[in-house]
């Protein structure tokens, strides 16, 4: 499980309550005890859950469940309980729930892609991009961690990825360079984008690791795969990766073709799922619940 910084958590609670909840210290709930749950009003891939946990642990609640991240939920099934003062409750209540529908909603989507590019080929990555919005990334991992699949480019400083922008600034389409690359960062992968077979091809003698292939058409993938099998055995192969318009529908697809990871943004547009929650007196449950 990853770590959950407490600066995201004071984040979270200030972005929504910089001075506290003033509808529940107005109403004089404070001492009074509670317990909160969460219910998957829909079926979902659970995600985020770890830090909604966190969240009532920092103000103060007693976590008495939490559905481990990745896990899935039916409908109806419980995703997170929690008990302590009232007060508490309600300051992460609102932030807890939106955070784990939008989260599940991006692992969700993210999970129905690798489930249809696994039918076909086990081992296929699904790698999802970092457009995720602004500050929003470090939640936006663990979403996409808790759907099976990767993160393409977590960040800049760390990944090396050669776009045609790039290559514009470069003598020769940047082919020279992008082979000196190969000894400059060693310890690196080298990706470069590109948008045709013929440039892809011809990227070929500067040893990329992975081709990107940018909006490829799944012809155009199955052309480049047959030319790559047709080169002798002892010459390197990169590995391609199809970026662009990869869905849930055409994700088996894309494998067939020959594509070993698919990049992907689609999970960002994917649709918050619906997640229950009941917040009660601790006072008015039955000594069973209580």
């Amino acid at each position: 499980m990853l770590h959950v910084p407490t600066s995201l958590l004071e984040a979270i609670l200030a972005e929504d309550a910089p001075c506290g909840d003033l509808t529940t210290r107005s109403l004089g709930l404070c001492g009074q005890e509670a317990r909160i749950s969460f219910a998957a009003r829909m079926p979902q891939v659970v995600a985020c859950s770890e830090v909604a946990a966190a969240l009532f642990r920092h103000v103060g609640g007693n976590v008495s469940f939490s559905a481990h991240s990745g896990q899935w939920a039916g409908a109806g099934d419980t995703i997170l309980q929690a008990e302590g003062p009232a007060d508490a409750l309600f300051l992460a209540w609102k932030q807890a729930q939106t955070l784990m529908e939008w989260a599940g909603g991006l692992a969700s989507d993210a999970r129905e892609i690798v489930q249809a590019a696994r039918a076909v080929r086990p081992d296929v990555v699904v790698a999802c991009t970092r457009k995720a919005p602004p500050t929003m990334r470090g939640l936006a991992i663990r979403s996409v961690m808790a759907g099976g699949a990767v993160m393409h480019r977590a960040n800049l400083s760390e990944t090396v990825l050669v776009f045609p922008e790039h290559r514009l600034f470069l003598p020769a389409d940047g082919i020279p360079d992008v082979a000196r690359l190969r000894q400059s960062l060693p310890e690196r992968k080298i990706v470069v984008e590109v948008t045709s077979v013929d440039e892809a091809i011809a990227f070929l003698d500067a040893r990329p690791d992975i081709l990107q292939l940018e909006k490829f058409s799944l012809q155009d993938v199955a052309a480049l795969k047959v030319w790559l099998d047709g080169l002798a055995q002892d010459r390197p192969v990169p590995l391609l990766a199809v970026a662009g318009a990869v869905r849930p529908d055409n994700a088996a697809d894309y494998v067939r073709a020959g594509a070993t990871i698919l990049v992907t943004s689609y999970p960002y547009s994917a649709k918050p799922r619906d997640i229950q929650v009941k917040i009660r007196p601790l006072s008015l449950l039955g000594s069973a619940e209580g």
